[in-house]
């Protein structure tokens, strides 16, 4: 079934390894862990910590007690920044549909469109990863 927000496996990976991360502090946990915990790929969840790390988000460290920790408080890290640093800088205002030219001369979805858009960017804006890491797991 579609979902009228789709967010990418990158992006949910990220989101869901950092809250894992986030409910297990202060132990660090390392990319096997991680990828059994979310049934994911190793490979795959890697790469997507390589780009956390990089931006600053997480740290790594090696050997046997080593892993990946936060590097700020989970209540200082929001939704929209681990969003941008997987997917990209969202740039409000441009066409909902990602068009650069349109056959109308204005277009006629452009308001209603974008006002959700810059909603749901101000949503992401307030979502601290404290607040995901409150949410129990399954049993």
């Amino acid at each position: 079934m579609p979902n009228l927000i789709n967010i990418s496996e990158a992006a949910s990976l990220a989101l869901h390894g950092l809250v894992l991360i986030a409910k297990n502090q202060p132990l660090r946990m390392n990319v096997k862990v991680l990828a059994e915990g979310l049934n994911a790929s190793q490979t795959h969840l890697a790469k997507v910590f390589q780009n956390l790390s990089k931006a600053g988000l997480v740290r790594s460290l090696r050997g046997p007690a080593g892993g990946f920790e936060l590097n700020r408080p989970a209540e200082e890290i929001t939704f929209l920044e681990i969003y941008e640093i997987i997917e990209g800088k969202i740039i409000l205002g441009t066409c909902p549909f990602g068009k650069i030219h349109c056959v109308f001369t204005s277009c006629m979805f452009d308001y209603e469109l974008n006002r959700i858009s810059e909603d749901i960017y101000n949503t992401f804006k307030k979502i601290k990863l404290s607040d995901f890491s409150k949410v129990r797991e399954k049993e």
